[in-house]
């Protein structure tokens, strides 16, 4: 109050004098009113109202019946407030009361704003989460039906209607395995060649305490012979196979190259067939020797060298069963006396079909491989029933309890045709030997005789055709055993698909 009657100071000395007087009446006549008892409530509201939240000053009110003042006109210096009224503004319980309500009413609204900000910046998050989650969801359901729609779509899984493959029946009446076909091998098979059938059967009758497992294959027609074919027989040598198409896949990957040097070591000396096994630890031999060494003399020292470079046995094993072998497994290093390393004719005939259509590894590396199965220098089973002109790509198992060839063989008229033959013998039976070239003779009689299907184009080179040599390399003095790019891989009958 003291401020704002220094500030009316100011403004009284402009005024004319009568304006003054009249000033001071009206200024007695409201003094008068403020000090009546009876309405003590006014006056503090009148001079409540004098002061504002916003410091600013308002002049009283004018009774009723008092002239009004000019806006110029302002109270008197001589004029002086009340010195009780400030003491009465605090006891004033109503006008209090409003103030708390103009308080909540100023709080700032940036801070609720921003509350709100918080909130609306979680929600599209939590709704990108959402979102994100749903997605993989989706995407995972989406694999699945699509990789089950591409299993079921696979031609390679599709089972042949034809009602003479569902079943066949073995001399003792019991029912074979439903042929169907591999679905690493893509190997289809039409129907079974009855007169082969019965041929093998009648061979195998003529030979008491010998169980043979025959699985043939014409890769032009599909027509198949299975005897015993998913029996699992000691593999013995036979499991160089799997493990030669195991290193070209390396080869094919980058994991190892043909001219590496693989290190002789004490504990991949063996036994049994083989000249490895006399060399004096420490030497060094080139990958593609070694694996040369393992199927053309059968070397069981470079089959254990080899096995060792491709990861060890259990290594070896997990990619056969991912190539659909269940049956082919190695559980002992070579030589495996005892015989249990174990496959069957079918799986070993599948295997050859990989082998025929480039399955796994590169049309370079299995014309490689092509070549160095025909150069195995046993030739006394499979390519001993064959007539002129045959060329055998094969592989020998002779342990005492077992005797096996298996391959792909080439006839004069172009044909090309899978034989898988294993004979479980007494020990050492010689009489193995003979039943499988007879078997091998008149499967080569029946399906060399026959023509290719019409439907099919012949692209198969001359009789004549020679295959490339690769001359093995010498020990300690490694040269270049890769044939050179400008000779001709072997050739390969194109795989038939009989119409269904």
């Amino acid at each position: 109050m003291s401020e704002s009657s220094d500030k009316l100071k100011a403004f009284s000395r402009r005024q004319p004098m009568n304006r003054r007087q009249s000033q001071r009446q009206n200024q007695k006549k409201a003094q008068k009113k403020v000090k009546v008892p009876s309405q003590p409530q006014r006056v503090v509201k009148k001079e409540v109202a004098l002061t504002h939240f916003d410091h600013q000053i308002i002049p009283p009110r004018i009774a009723t019946g008092v002239r009004k003042s000019k806006t110029a006109v302002v109270m008197p210096a001589a004029v002086k407030p009340i010195p009780h009224v400030q003491r009465t503004i605090p006891s004033v319980n109503p006008s209090t009361m409003k103030l708390k309500t103009v308080r909540v009413q100023k709080q700032p609204l940036p801070k609720i704003g921003r509350r709100v900000s918080r909130k609306t910046r979680l929600k599209p998050m939590a709704r990108t989460m959402l979102y994100a989650l749903r997605l993989l969801i989706v995407g995972v359901g989406l694999g699945a039906i699509v990789g089950t729609m591409l299993s079921v779509l696979d031609p390679a899984t599709r089972v042949p209607t034809n009602p003479s493959m569902q079943s066949s029946t073995n001399n003792g009446g019991q029912n074979q395995p439903q042929l169907t076909p591999n679905a690493a091998a893509s190997l289809y098979l039409s129907q079974e060649i009855i007169p082969l059938k019965d041929a093998v059967q009648n061979l195998a009758a003529t030979y008491a305490n010998l169980t043979p497992g025959v699985f043939l294959v014409d890769l032009d027609t599909g027509g198949y012979v299975d005897v015993n074919s998913s029996t699992s027989f000691s593999a013995a040598s036979t499991i160089k196979v799997p493990i030669l198409m195991a290193f070209f896949q390396d080869v094919d990957t980058g994991k190892i190259r043909l001219d590496e040097m693989l290190t002789l070591e004490k504990d991949m000396v063996a036994g049994g067939s083989g000249n490895l096994q006399y060399q004096k630890v420490g030497t060094q031999y080139a990958a593609l020797e070694v694996a040369t060494k393992m199927i053309t003399i059968s070397d069981n020292t470079a089959t254990n060298m080899l096995i060792t470079r491709l990861g060890g046995i259990e290594a070896l094993n997990q990619r056969f069963q991912s190539w659909g072998l269940t049956a082919t497994t190695i559980r002992n290093p070579l030589p495996d006396l005892p015989g249990t390393n174990t496959t069957s004719p079918r799986e070993m005939g599948n295997l050859m079909a990989m082998v025929n259509q480039g399955n796994f590894i590169s049309m370079r590396s299995r014309d490689l491989m092509l070549d160095i199965m025909r150069r195995t220098e046993r030739n006394n089973l499979l390519p001993a029933g064959l007539g002129t002109g045959a060329r055998t790509y094969h592989k020998t198992g002779d342990i005492g309890a077992m005797l096996a060839d298996v391959g792909l063989i080439d006839t004069p008229t172009g044909k090309r045709y899978i034989a898988s033959v294993m004979v479980q013998r007494p020990n050492n039976d010689p009489r193995a030997e003979k039943l499988i070239s007879s078997i091998s003779s008149a499967a080569y009689r029946q399906l060399s005789q026959n023509t290719v299907p019409s439907n099919t184009t012949n692209t198969v080179p001359p009789v004549g055709y020679q295959t490339p040599v690769i001359t093995p390399a010498k020990p300690n003095n490694m040269g270049n055993t890769v044939p050179p790019t400008s000779n001709q891989a072997p050739f390969a009958t194109p795989q038939y698909f009989p119409s269904r």
